[in-house]
């Protein structure tokens, strides 16, 4: 009987499916354990080989505890919102919700297929109305919110406004905006209704403010730092420019240590803590002001090296900064705003990545030192960010490299007051003694005493203080997409206002066109019917919106927001809603759910989500806690990050002349060199005659090609190439001389754009998703990189053959109840013991190697007992779940094999009873005898010298000597 791993494969999954065999319960008597993956966008292309790797994973996981007596939830869902499917809705104009939902169907149908053991009762999409409009609601808690630095929490917005009637704001310790006036509280009764929304706006965890943002023009939308990639935006490789737009942000920032001091309690990796540590990058140093004279203003900078203060020969601003068009004389202006606009094309990334290009202007204006009283030449520089620290940085040349370039390449001073000293803080921190120049009060002082002291004068003069500064900068939230949560807002005399939870969710409406409008308004734009009858409570035309009357006569219906929330929005609590069985439409998640599951146990997913999305989340699940929403403070207990499965890429070698592609392609066994090939060449006449040019050099360059076009030993059919575009129907090929042509391989990232791209439909296809869950585990540790290669799936897929053939022959079942050998038990312990301290440890690649040594071991042994085989497939269910509900089975089990306990691993089985010792005769093993392995050595002795053998070999000889080491050897000496 035969091992038809489809029709088994088929089977199970409609029996999984039908009887809901992985439905968590929110009541259950067991503990809990919650494993979740990272969602997936669901992209037209389906999945690849390379997506599954952390889903299997994590499904071995969620089926192991399952035998380990848990009440697991796995749940599964999309986020199913973002730009692909908008960039595809502008090329087709087909709905972005229709082409999310077939790729999404898509998925479903190639995730089912390789038998996940996903709760789909609790699938999450965030772009159902049903589900964002939760995210909008939260939103709107963080807008009726504030942080009270004072307990350190977020509290409504109502205790914030209840200080300022009582005491007015002068004594409110609050995270919020630099530019606060003090009122007191019957100042804040005086003011209007709109003035007293303003200022609010300043305190909310949410708010609009002017922004320095990466605007993308040609996608028409602002991007995140991490969706730009070498300067240019990931999606589509788009130019990148920074631009000031008004949009609303969170208060990131507020949570900054506590985000640090939460990663003290999470069991994730070193290394993704370290990511999370840089980008929040907390410094410990001083706040200090520079005047600017002939002016009013005033230049704060934040510096980690107060005592260096007296190096400061200049001062240099971001581009972008407020005061470069406020200081700024007329002889330098149209230089300064040359510079201005040249820098707004490169990217925040590019230019903190880039140390090597020196660009700046003067800005014709001059500070003032705090203590010599120097004038200090303000300059404008682009390695200095507006969205990091203040914008602004005091320059000190002797003690900073990118200070002293820049100093260098414009001839600005640099005072050696440090006298040749390395005043980096490994060496400087290192002398006791340090002389620094014109400082009376510094003079001998190391520097962590001088920078205390330099703080301590500055606060003197009123011109600075101790402070600790964060990189971590307050997130942008607008984006001008039109595939997005809308905002729950309108606008009213151009102040905010927040939409009411009844009337939630406030649906994306429907518009001719994806794109911004011709004015330059994104796409919401474009809408005809997009704003709040307040009398209604309802989205009603835009004719009815008549903005440029007064209120009075405004019939009650105002603008609503025309952007739309980042991508990150659904994705930083969706783990919450999973948790509700009932998808509940009053609440989230009720409070029982979110008492029962508290957070996410296992979280399995990609390291590029270490400082968006995993840094998104925790903020809001600590402000979510802080207001009382969910009882937790962390969202993920565990974290692991799956390495990458890398795709082999095929190469084919293609003549170039100049820049013109010729069409013509040559073998790669012919190539020799990288880049070209001359007369020397023994193809050169063929290559020439076919190219039909002159010269004697041709220029070679590597083109892709899809990798399903090779077939065996790295050929390639060149017919499929020739059919593949039509650029390469004219296609010569210089072929080897057995008329073969050959491609170059070379490993890299598994991407559509490579055309190396395996799917798994066809894997699953050949070899079964048992095979395919298999070979991804044994490619290598969870963590690590590593290569794809479809060939080496034979490996597995024989394996399962040889296992199905233990259990099964020609006759129908092999299984009996004969009585387990001692060899049978103790290969069963020791695969139970392995197994469960790989799963334990996530080293999956380990126990499929396991599996393979325990499977040619019982079939070594002739293994049918039922009390061996029946047990092991339990071991390999949660790896190979079709083939072990199959067997389980027809072992005569009705359940499932999924709530069966695991095995529990006895020593007892792995401790030797007895030796077989090899008993020599001056040195040569002559025979072997098995003997106790408590036995004494006298008693070895006579048992040895009474066998009939050792009689027969001494024959009738007394010994000299014999040789007993216990538990090894024994060797008798004639």
């Amino acid at each position: 009987m035969n091992y038809h791993f489809n029709d088994i494969e088929a089977k199970w999954q409609k029996y999984w499916a039908e009887n809901q065999t992985f439905k968590a319960s929110n009541t259950s008597d067991k503990p809990k354990y919650y494993v979740l993956d990272m969602f997936p966008y669901p992209s037209g292309a389906g999945l690849h080989v390379g997506h599954p790797l952390g889903y299997i994973a994590s499904d071995i996981y969620a089926r192991y505890k399952r035998h380990k007596g848990f009440n697991v939830l796995h749940p599964q869902g999309y986020d199913s919102f973002g730009l692909p499917a908008e960039q595809y809705a502008i090329q087709t104009g087909q709905h972005p919700a229709i082409t999310t939902d077939t790729n999404i169907k898509t998925y479903r149908r190639q995730l089912d297929q390789i038998g996940f053991s996903f709760d789909w009762s609790r699938e999450v999409r965030t772009s159902s109305p049903e589900y964002y409009k939760w995210t909008q609601w939260i939103f709107i808690q963080l807008f009726e919110s504030w942080y009270n630095k004072d307990n350190n929490r977020a509290e409504s917005v109502d205790t914030l406004i209840l200080k300022f009637s009582s005491e007015g704001n002068a004594h409110i310790n609050a995270d919020c905006d630099a530019d606060i006036t003090i009122f007191s509280s019957e100042e804040w009764s005086a003011l209007s209704s709109e003035q007293q929304q303003d200022i609010l706006l300043k305190y909310r965890l949410t708010y609009l403010a002017e922004t320095e943002v990466n605007w993308c023009p040609a996608l028409g939308t602002v991007l995140a730092n991490d969706e730009i990639v070498n300067g240019v935006s990931e999606r589509g490789g788009h130019s990148v420019m920074r631009k000031k737009m008004t949009q609303w942000s969170m208060r990131i920032s507020a949570y900054a240590e506590r985000l640090l001091q939460g990663l003290e309690t999470i069991d994730w990796t070193d290394s993704l803590k370290e990511s999370q540590r840089n980008w929040i990058g907390k410094s410990v140093g001083a706040s200090v002001v520079f005047n600017v004279n002939n002016h009013d203003e005033v230049i704060e900078v934040f510096t980690t090296r107060p005592d260096t203060i007296f190096g400061v020969s200049f001062m240099t601003l971001a581009p972008e900064h407020d005061l470069v068009s406020k200081i700024t004389t007329a002889d330098q202006n149209a230089h300064v705003e040359a510079y201005i606009q040249a820098t707004a094309k490169r990217s925040e990334r590019d230019r903190m990545a880039d140390v090597k290009t020196i660009s700046g202007a003067f800005t014709g204006a001059y500070a003032e030192h705090p203590f010599t009283k120097e004038p200090l030449p303000i300059w404008i520089g682009d390695y200095v960010l507006a969205g990091y620290g203040t914008g602004a940085v005091m320059s000190v040349p002797c003690g900073d490299q990118r200070d002293y370039d820049f100093a260098n390449h414009f001839n600005i001073a640099i005072p050696n007051i440090f006298e040749g000293i390395d005043i980096s803080e490994e060496a400087y921190g290192s002398k006791d003694n340090v002389k620094i120049a014109n400082s009376d009060f510094l003079n001998g002082l190391n520097y962590k005493k001088a920078s205390k002291t330099a703080i301590y004068e500055l606060e003197k003069l009123g011109q600075g203080e101790g402070k600790t500064n964060y990189r971590l900068r307050d997130a942008v939230f607008s984006r001008q997409r039109y595939w997005g949560e809308p905002f729950p807002v309108y606008y009213v005399k151009g102040k905010p206002q927040m939409i009411d939870k009844v009337h939630l969710p406030i649906r994306l409406p429907d518009v001719e066109k994806y794109l911004p409008t011709e004015t330059g308004e994104p796409p919401l734009g474009r809408a005809d019917v997009w704003a709040w009858c307040t009398k209604n409570n309802k989205v009603v035309s835009n004719d009815l919106c008549h903005s440029e009357q007064s209120e009075e006569s405004h019939n009650g219906v105002y603008p609503l927001e025309l952007n739309t929330m980042p991508g990150w929005a659904g994705s930083s609590w969706y783990f919450f809603r999973y948790m509700e069985d009932a998808m509940r439409d009053e609440t989230f998640a009720s409070e029982d759910a979110l008492n029962y599951w508290e957070n996410v146990d296992l979280y399995i997913g990609g390291s590029e989500h270490a400082t968006g999305h995993l840094l998104y989340s925790r903020f809001w699940v600590k402000f979510m806690k802080d207001r009382g929403f969910v009882n937790v403070e962390e969202p993920f207990k565990k974290l692991i990050n799956q390495g990458m499965i890398l795709g082999t890429s095929a190469f084919v070698y293609e003549a170039i002349h100049g820049e013109k592609s010729l069409h013509v392609y040559l073998s790669s066994d012919l190539i020799e060199g990288p880049n070209f090939i001359d007369s020397t060449h023994p193809k050169w006449g063929e290559i020439v005659n076919v190219c039909k040019i002159e010269g004697s050099k041709l220029n070679l360059r590597l083109i892709h090609t899809d990798v399903s076009f090779v077939i065996t030993s790295d050929e390639l059919d060149m017919e499929a190439f020739k059919n593949w575009r039509p650029e390469y129907k004219t296609a010569k090929f210089i072929t080897h001389e057995d008329k073969t042509f050959k491609v170059k391989r070379e490993v890299e990232k598994m991407s559509k754009s490579k055309y190396n791209v395996v799917k798994p439909d066809q894997i699953v296809k050949d070899y079964g998703a048992d095979s395919l869950r298999l070979y991804e585990m044994f490619l290598g540790p969870l963590e690590q990189a590593k290569p794809w290669n479809t060939a080496g799936i034979t490996g597995v897929h024989s394996f399962l053959k040889k296992l199905w053939k233990l259990y099964v022959d020609d006759n129908g079942l092999k299984v009996n109840d004969a009585e387990p050998t001692k060899d049978a038990l103790k290969t069963l312990h020791k695969t139970i013991k392995k197994v469960e301290e790989d799963i334990e440890n996530f080293s999956f690649n380990t126990s499929v190697s396991t599996f393979m040594i325990a499977s040619n071991e019982l079939t070594a042994l002739k293994c049918t007992s039922k009390a061996i085989l029946e047990p092991f497939l339990i071991l390999l269910s949660p790896y190979a779940p079709h083939i072990a509900e199959e067997l389980w089975s027809r072992l005569g089990n009705e359940q499932s094999i999924s709530i069966a306990s695991f095995p529990k691993f006895e020593e007892k089985y792995l401790v030797e009873s007895s030796k077989n010792y090899p008993i020599s005769f001056n040195g040569k093993m002559r025979f072997t005898l098995e003997l106790p392995m408590d036995m004494s050595k006298d008693d070895i002795e006579k048992t040895v010298m009474a066998h009939e053998k050792t009689i027969a070999q001494l024959d009738g000889r007394p010994p000299k000597k014999v040789i007993i080491v216990p538990g090894k050897i024994v060797n008798i000496v004639g």
